[in-house]
């Protein structure tokens, strides 16, 4: 008969729960339907969307990493926990409700950083709580499935409905703007929904009796915690660690589908390919906590460690391989469009200056088609593209009395441009790279699966097993610095990096440099942590 205790609580339970609600908001909001559907708004409104947000995610984890120590150094005062939780949960549901509701790329950004430092905020509570909900010798196979059941339940369920009303918005009679708002909207639904059992049955049993000065005697405590930290090597050379993988780990999440987009790679098979991510993701969260039980969390982190570096050399070569024949394609096709607006230009408008709008207003098309370019559908998504910066320009020539020349310059560079575009032989160097770099995509997709879940239930238990449980909301809080400071500095290293040098590809290059930095603060202090995870928690120096 199995033993009653290896079942979990009704509060474990309940904490678990909570990951299956809000791995929606990580799939969706995060890592693939919105970042692929800004990319697409933001590059039909002139700017580069992979850039932007990366920026966005920057500001919204700063934001989030300056606040953490404060708001940890609070929640450990009895009764702060669950009411803070419950507060930023609140939000980070309007906000990503509000995402839903307005167009304007500017408008999305502000939702999603709103949202997204929210929902960091409400899990530096929700990670807290797991020395409230169980044991430290429970700690590891708790957390693994917390990570486990939210990939199989709110990073596919959601997910699955949410690729199905984009796929078929067209049979079912709304657009695929419409589709999109629609599995939002889902997901703040299912977000809150499973939300419940944790606001119900997850209690703060862990806590400093509230002082007269809350906020005084918080900021005092915030020192105290850091030269707590500082006093345990264990403790503190993995929160060095943590710091740089994390960030790794969190940049590849983010910027995945967006580098995708920006490479050209079809988009829904970059969501399937996420897709197989969460099913993977699901066994081997759960194998990894039970490695762990053998070998121990601080090798099995090491592993994934060591699996990201692999992952992030093939990103590159999968860009860098495809980068090539796509800006050859591109430079080819901007110079005959260039010739072919030039020689319309001439011929339908009087004045040097309509002949030069008229010629830049391709050239503009062709910039916000580089992405489009790469895909087998490239004559019909440019010819879209043309009609929608040519509505945007047609007034000016009007307002010069031009507008019917204008008509039949723009229909004389689209039907030239079909014609360029649908030339197979001409773009099959280019579709190559492209077949082999979406093949590698899904390749990358199955193996970030394998480490994804695992490094980060085992970075979450192995800490809590070493911070006294009373301040765990308050150790936690530094925990969620390392970690969401750490998350500024990837997206902005891949932002600048790519911005810099031309190639999305050298911005997932530059990750590396955080995975191998983390790993050699792990192996400096592997016998310490080693130590402390043995016994259980550590003791200042």
């Amino acid at each position: 008969m199995k033993d009653p205790s290896n079942r979990f609580t009704k509060a474990e339970r309940s904490w678990i729960l909570y990951d299956w609600a809000n791995s929606a908001h990580t799939t969706v909001i995060v890592a693939a339907i919105l970042p692929i559907y800004f990319a697409a708004v933001a590059g039909g409104q002139g700017v580069n969307g992979d850039i932007w947000w990366g920026y966005g995610t920057s500001l919204a984890t700063f934001a989030a990493a300056l606040l953490a120590p404060l708001l940890g150094s609070v929640g450990d005062y009895q009764g702060m926990k669950k009411r803070l939780f419950t507060i930023f949960l609140g939000i980070a549901l309007f906000a990503t409700l509000l995402i839903a509701l307005v167009d304007d790329w500017r408008l999305m950004l502000v939702g999603y950083v709103l949202s997204y430092f929210s929902y960091t905020v409400t899990n530096l509570f929700y990670d807290s709580f797991l020395t409230d909900v169980t044991t430290p010798d429970r700690m590891d196979r708790v957390s693994t499935y917390g990570y486990g059941f939210g990939y199989i339940g709110g990073s596919t369920i959601p997910f699955i409905v949410a690729i199905a009303m984009i796929q078929l918005h067209g049979s079912i009679g709304i657009t695929n703007s419409m589709a999109v708002k629609l599995s939002i909207l889902l997901t703040v639904a299912w977000w809150f929904l499973f939300s419940l059992p944790m606001i119900r049955n997850v209690h703060q049993v862990h806590f400093d009796p509230k002082p007269a000065h809350v906020m005084q005697n918080s900021f005092s405590r915030i020192a105290r915690t850091f030269l707590g930290i500082m006093s345990r090597r264990a403790m503190f050379l993995f929160m060095l660690a943590y710091f740089f993988y994390i960030d790794g780990v969190n940049t590849v999440i983010h910027m995945a589908t967006s580098y995708g987009a920006v490479l050209g790679l079809d988009t829904t098979g970059m969501i399937l390919a996420l897709l197989v991510t969460q099913l993977v993701a699901f066994p081997f969260a759960i194998l990894f906590g039970r490695l762990a039980r053998v070998v121990g969390a601080v090798r099995m982190i090491s592993i994934a460690i060591a699996v990201y570096t692999v992952i992030c050399l093939l990103g590159f070569y999968m860009g860098h391989s495809l980068e090539t024949p796509q800006g050859q394609y591109i430079e080819g096709f901007r110079n005959h469009i260039q010739a072919k607006a030039a020689i319309v230009g001439v011929a339908r408008f009087e004045s040097e200056a309509s002949q030069q709008a008229f010629t830049q207003m391709v050239d503009d098309t062709v910039t916000r088609s580089v992405g489009p370019l790469s895909s087998n559908k490239r004559a019909d998504l440019f010819a879209d593209r043309l009609d929608e910066r040519g509505a945007e320009a047609r007034p000016a020539f009007a307002d010069r009395n031009e507008g019917d020349a204008f008509d039949k310059a723009l229909e004389a560079v689209r039907a030239d441009a079909s014609a360029y575009l649908a030339d197979t032989a001409r773009a099959a160097p280019l579709d190559r790279a492209v077949a082999f770099s979406t093949t590698l995509f899904w390749i990358l997709a199955a193996l970030v699966g394998t480490c994804q879940g695992g490094i980060q239930a085992l970075s979450r238990s192995f800490f809590g097993k070493l911070v006294p449980p009373e301040k765990s909301n308050e150790y936690f809080g530094f925990f969620d610095i390392f970690g969401k400071f750490a998350a500024v500095l990837g997206p902005a290293l891949y932002g600048v990096i790519a911005g810099l040098t031309g190639r999305s590809s050298y911005g997932i290059l530059s990750v590396i440099a955080l995975f191998l930095i983390g790993g050699v603060f792990m192996f400096l202090g592997r016998k310490d942590m080693v130590e402390a995870e043995r016994r259980g928690r550590e003791q200042p120096a």
